[in-house]
């Protein structure tokens, strides 16, 4: 599953760099722009940073507070990184909620410009909430599991 998440990713972002390069091509050689790319971009943008989110917390590299985990007894750095998992699964979970009840009441609303749909969009943030809530509670049920390498 996560082998088809990345190559979902990897395909997302190819097409939010190759929209504007042939945007920028077709200005240039045609002399004409592509109606809605600007459209296109932006929300090719929120897709792939949604859908990332999962991976993103599976591999630990959302941003924690390394440095004061690593500097705390261990008997506290297991507490206090159960209390961030679990704040994660409730985050996440809330807010995939949300996003899915933002869908349910907007089921009619398109783009101005391409008329995408916006559950698209508001689906792949349900998504990446939702996989990423899923990924806390597996955390939670291994909360020695090695952390990543971002800090703040």
């Amino acid at each position: 599953m996560r082998k088809l998440l990345e190559i979902v990713c990897v395909l997302l972002l190819a097409a939010l760099v190759a929209v504007p390069f042939i945007q920028i091509i077709a200005r240039e050689v045609i002399g004409s722009a592509i109606v809605g790319a600007e459209e296109l971009t932006r929300f090719l943008l929120i897709c792939t940073v949604f859908a990332a989110y999962p991976l993103v917390v599976a591999s630990h590299e959302n941003i924690v507070m390394s440095e004061l985990l690593d500097n705390l007894p261990s008997r506290l750095h297991r507490a206090l990184r159960f209390v961030i998992a679990a704040a994660g699964f409730a985050t996440c979970g809330f807010l995939a909620w949300v996003a899915f009840q933002n869908i349910l009441g907007n089921m009619r609303g398109a783009t101005p410009t391409l008329k995408i749909p916006f559950w698209v969009f508001m689906g792949a943030t349900t998504f990446g909430f939702a996989g990423s809530c899923l990924v806390h509670f597996l955390q939670l049920r291994k909360p020695d599991a090695d952390q990543g390498s971002v800090a703040l």
